[in-house]
């Protein structure tokens, strides 16, 4: 389960390109830019994405009826056997850029609920590319706004001595790929991910 992730500074500053370039070319943000969340990600917040529709700034999680808790990943395996899931991953898959995700392990003997938070990154790579997808939802107050969840799998060796699932990954030439070829989205589901490193954050 990807819980929270980070875009750093460097990380912060190429996204902040990405959106101004899709926006240049879209007509979106017309001189303004948009407010990119920075540093740790969590839930709720507000971060960057790249879509079929260019670059945007969404929430991060889908509501779930009726309560405060919303859905921030989505099984790989199962997503396109889940009516909340399905259409936006057939119709709008995005990817998420990121310098890496957390996850935390409790310690080995603790009798404490004090766990390790570890920092997964690519090894060599600035940023991490997450494979998601969005949907458009309304707020109690009718306002309509669109929210993003990550897709994660299976960890692979690098991951799973501290979880057992990770994010679905992508490498930077597969972006346009995994929004626009279905037949290269089934691919990515069933692949294993990348080998990570990970350090102590």
């Amino acid at each position: 389960m990807c819980g929270r992730y980070l875009i750093d500074d460097e990380a912060y500053s190429d996204i902040l390109m990405i959106l101004y370039g899709h926006a240049s070319m879209s007509g979106m943000y017309p001189g303004a830019a948009p407010i990119v969340a920075r540093g740790e990600i969590f839930p709720t917040n507000f971060a960057p994405v790249v879509s079929g529709d260019g670059a945007s700034v969404l929430k991060w999680g889908f509501p779930l009826h009726k309560s405060s808790n919303v859905i921030i990943n989505a099984r790989c395996e199962t997503a396109l056997e889940k009516p909340m899931f399905r259409k936006s991953l057939l119709d709008r898959r995005c990817v998420i850029p990121s310098s890496g995700f957390y996850e935390w392990k409790r310690i080995a003997g603790s009798k404490s609920a004090k766990k390790t938070k570890y920092l997964f990154r690519e090894s060599g790579e600035q940023k991490l590319y997450m494979a998601g997808f969005w949907n458009e939802f309304t707020d109690s107050s009718g306002s309509i706004y669109n929210a993003f969840t990550i897709l994660t799998t299976a960890a692979n060796e690098s991951v799973s001595p501290i979880h057992d699932r990770m994010p679905v990954i992508l490498t930077s030439n597969e972006q346009d790929y995994w929004i626009n070829d279905i037949g290269f989205m089934q691919f990515v589901l069933q692949r294993q991910g990348p080998r990570l490193e990970a350090v102590v954050a």
